[in-house]
Parts: C-alpha cells; sequence; structure tokens
C-alpha cells in the first residue's frame, strides 16, 4: 500500500476527536534538553465532569494503545481496548466518571510524533523527532489538563506502559492526583524487556522499505519490520499456559505437516496474524520511540536510587495490581513499588490475581480485577477531599 506523505497527513487529521495544541504553540523543553513544539495531543472523554471537578479519572494507555479506549476503532473498526472496564456501570464508569485519555507522546493517532509534520520543514518528522521520554509523556498530559482547566484528578490508571506512566504522575505530580492504579507494571524497565525491544526495532530498521526512518518521502511502509516486532512482542504479553491452552501443537488448517515454511501450526498462523493486523494501525517509527521511551524509563535513578524518595511524603493513594503468570512484569516488580511505598508510609494496597494469561490478563476478562479497581475507585470517590480541604 503506497503511502505518501499527504496520505499520513491526511490520516492524522482525519481522526475523530478533539486535539488541543499546548503551550499557546510554543516549543515544549523535553527530558532530553531538545525541544519540540508545537505540540497537539489527541484525546477522547466519556462522562460528565461534575460541579467541583472531583470526578476526573485519567487512563494512561499501553505502548501498542490509543486514546479510542471504548467504541468502534476509527482505523480498524473493532471494539476499544478496554471495552471490558470502561463505560456504563463498568468499574470505570463512566456515568459516575469523567473519564479522559490522551494519545501519548510520539504516538500515531492524532499526538504528535514522528508521523506528525515539522513546522520548520514542511515535512513529516521522521527520525529527526527527538527522542522522548515517559515523563515527556507524563508533562504533556499534565498541560493537557491545564488546558482543560483541570486541576486535580481523582485518580490515573493504566496497565503496562500506561502503569509506568501512572507511577511517574504520583512521583512528580503527587499533589495534583488523589489515587493511583498501577496494572501490571514496574518502575523501571528490566534488561530482559529491553532486550525484547530491541530486537523489534532491529526488525523494523532492517527492513529495506523503512529508508532510514524517513519511508514516508518514499512512499513506503517497512510494514514487514513492523509485523515481525509486534509478532516477537505479543509472544511476551501472553503465557506459556495461555498459548498452550488456546494452541497446542494443533495444525493449521492442514491434516499434516507440510515439510516447509508455511505456517503449519496454528500459534504460527496467529502470530502472523497480530503481525499482518497490527501495520494498519501503528506507524513504524512511533514503535520505534515509545519503546525506547519504556527502556529509559527508571524511576530509582530519578531519585538517587531510592523509589522510596519518589513518593515521601505523599497524600496519593495506591492500588499495585499483578498477575501470576506474567513474566513480562513480574509480580516481583510490583512489590518492588510496594516495599518503596511502604518505605515512605504511602497509603498501599497491592493484590496478585491468580491467572493464566500471562501480562496481557489487564485487558480480558478478569472478574477479580473489575471487582478491585471498582470498590477502589469508589473508596476514593467517597473519600476525597473537597476543593479547600486538606
Amino acid at each position: 500500500m503506497k503511502q505518501t506523505v499527504a496520505a499520513v497527513h491526511t490520516l492524522q487529521e482525519s481522526l475523530p476527536g478533539p486535539r488541543a495544541v499546548l503551550n499557546d504553540g510554543e516549543p515544549i523543553r523535553l527530558e532530553s534538553g531538545a525541544m519540540l513544539g508545537p505540540v497537539t495531543i489527541a484525546y477522547q472523554t466519556w462522562g460528565e465532569l461534575n460541579a467541583d471537578k472531583s470526578n476526573v479519572v485519567l487512563i494512561c494507555h499501553a505502548l501498542t494503545g490509543d486514546q479510542y479506549v471504548i467504541g468502534s476503532h476509527p482505523v480498524t473498526g473493532k471494539s476499544g481496548w478496554w471495552e471490558l472496564m470502561v463505560g456504563p456501570g463498568k468499574p470505570i464508569d463512566t456515568d459516575r466518571y469523567f473519564v479522559i485519555c490522551p494519545n501519548c507522546l510520539g504516538g500515531c493517532m492524532g499526538t504528535t510524533g514522528p508521523a506528525a509534520v515539522d513546522p520548520e520543514t514542511g515535512e513529516l518528522y521522521g527520525l529527526s523527532f527527538p527522542v522522548i521520554t515517559i515523563r515527556d509523556m507524563v508533562e504533556v498530559q499534565r498541560m493537557l489538563l491545564d488546558e482543560l482547566g483541570i486541576g486535580r484528578i481523582m485518580c490515573v490508571i493504566g496497565g503496562s506502559m500506561g502503569a509506568m506512566q501512572v507511577l511517574a504522575w504520583a512521583a512528580f505530580h503527587g499533589d495534583r492526583i488523589d489515587s493511583a492504579v498501577s496494572i501490571a507494571g514496574a518502575a523501571r524497565h528490566s534488561a530482559q524487556n529491553i532486550a525484547f525491544h530491541e530486537v523489534g526495532r532491529q526488525a523494523i530498521m532492517a527492513d529495506p522499505d523503512w529508508c532510514g526512518g524517513f519511508y514516508y518521502k518514499q512512499g513506503k511502509r517497512p510494514e514487514a519490520g513492523l509485523s515481525v516486532a509486534r509478532m516477537a512482542a505479543h509472544i511476551t504479553y501472553l503465557s506459556e499456559p495461555a498459548l498452550w491452552s488456546k494452541f497446542g501443537r494443533s495444525l493449521q488448517d492442514r491434516a499434516s505437516k507440510s515439510y516447509g515454511f508455511d505456517a503449519d501450526f496454528q500459534v504460527e498462523s496467529y502470530l502472523r496474524y497480530q503481525g499482518a493486523s497490527f501495520v494498519d494501525r501503528f506507524d513504524a517509527n512511533a514503535y520505534l520511540y515509545i519503546t525506547r521511551a519504556m527502556d529509559y524509563f527508571d524511576l530509582e535513578v530519578e531519585f538517587d536510587r531510592d523509589l522510596a524518595r519518589a513518593y515521601h511524603e505523599t497524600d496519593v493513594r495506591f492500588l499495585l495490581v499483578s498477575f501470576t503468570s506474567d513474566w513480562l512484569f513480574p509480580t516481583s516488580e510490583s512489590k518492588e513499588v510496594v516495599r518503596a511505598l511502604n518505605r515512605a508510609a504511602a497509603n498501599v494496597s497491592f493484590v496478585e490475581i491468580e491467572s493464566e494469561r500471562g501480562h496481557d490478563a489487564f485487558l480480558l476478562d478478569e472478574p477479580e480485577l473489575f471487582e478491585i479497581v471498582d470498590g477502589f475507585l469508589g473508596s476514593v470517590a467517597r473519600h476525597r477531599p473537597r476543593d479547600g480541604e486538606q
């Protein structure tokens, strides 16, 4: 599929939903020291903001997520990625809460990223886009809330990369949030996770259609490389029991082995499908930048190798959730955060949920997760101090 600069720009501009130009259109200083701007952030909202603006829930999406949490996705036509969690009568109840989810900085669904136009050149940024961090993503979200006139957040919640943003929100802007829900996350990216990301990035950059990051100008897309990157990453989102239960060693549409390199096994066909469908909705350069932001994330280093200092004297209420079969962000990493919060005398609850579904369990039908989040948000809403109270 030919992808011209004009086509990429048209897709970005045509995506439904509100967007805001931040900082009065002036450049924003990133954590690296680079200046970026103007910065546009695309977002979606659901529910009604109450009179004292005390019912705001901010959702931070994961690596391959976006702002289309519920409803039909404008590119794929599929349902939103957290339909089970968000909506009327659901744990994040849009009849009770004003829910907002921005597309992260560096994304490809309307927020400024490598597929956006560089105002200095009139061309798409490509690899001239500066490297970003999780903290940069959070700062841009903070600026969006300022733009919307929202001073405090009842709860910031997210899973995986979204959980990283949650922990960064609590560390750097704890005075603006009442509660934080980190699901299947960690305070730093592990060496193993960095390694998997590097495999994905190398697959993209080895694709001849990547064109040194400026494939937009050539009307190309590194589809093969991005597809392989997605396949490799998707394996990490699942567990061995989940893969065995779903596929085992079953053959795909055949009675015997082909003795070739087609997709003999169902699991191979599944991964190929995941890779092929991903390239239709995600930009390869955005994948490079967002995975690098996750790799750089290390809150302990930010606070002189003492994570407890990040939450010293915090008033934020925390809920951390992990899953027994999640080997991408294992329970041990959530417990490290819990221990740091305990050292900081923070108000923290922790639950490990028994599940064979791996890291992706936070996106799936896990009734215990829904009950925990529902109960926690209800408690926070009931005990939230009103404006002017301490």
